[in-house]
């Protein structure tokens, strides 16, 4: 098509428009820590939104579309959210710290979480990730296997904690 027959106000339009964010087909499973953060994104996102809105003719327009966006988001997260509390278990189960070690006697201690929590630094390991599947419906003592990008890891369950 030749430009000359392209609406250039809507194709600028269309450019800025922020790309959704992507929901998991997975279930939303949180803890009640991983729900009052998500309610608290919610919460900040909505007051930083009134807040370029209050700005009026001074609002940073792309700001505000990628702020409704991700309100859009964390709105639909928290309206799937299914809380998972953490009770005493002989299996591993979502919001549970979990020890174990690998085959070199590493020891690494995690919690299981919903994603929106997950924050591998923190330990906050999210139930779907490869380490979180191998670890889910474990015992104590169980060998189960890690599959790793890098390759398969056995590991052996060593605690299992509500805290």
């Amino acid at each position: 098509m030749s430009r000359a027959f392209v609406n250039e106000d809507n194709a600028a339009a269309q450019a800025d428009q922020p790309v959704e964010r992507q929901v998991s087909a997975q279930p939303n499973y949180v803890t009640p820590t991983g729900l009052a953060q998500l309610q608290a994104r919610v919460a900040d996102l909505q007051a930083l939104r009134s807040q370029q809105a209050a700005r009026g003719d001074l609002a940073d327009k792309q700001r505000i579309a990628d702020l409704e966006r991700d309100l859009r988001y964390f709105k639909q997260r928290l309206q799937s959210a299914q809380i998972v509390a953490p009770t005493s278990s002989d299996q591993v189960r979502i919001g549970h710290w979990v020890t174990f070690v690998d085959e070199q006697d590493h020891e690494q201690r995690v919690q299981l979480v919903g994603e929106d929590q997950a924050d591998a630094a923190s330990g906050l390991i999210n139930w779907g990730s490869p380490l979180g599947r191998a670890l889910l419906g474990a015992k104590v003592g169980d060998e189960v296997i890690w599959k790793r990008p890098v390759g398969d890891l056995a590991i052996e369950v060593v605690t299992i904690d509500l805290q």
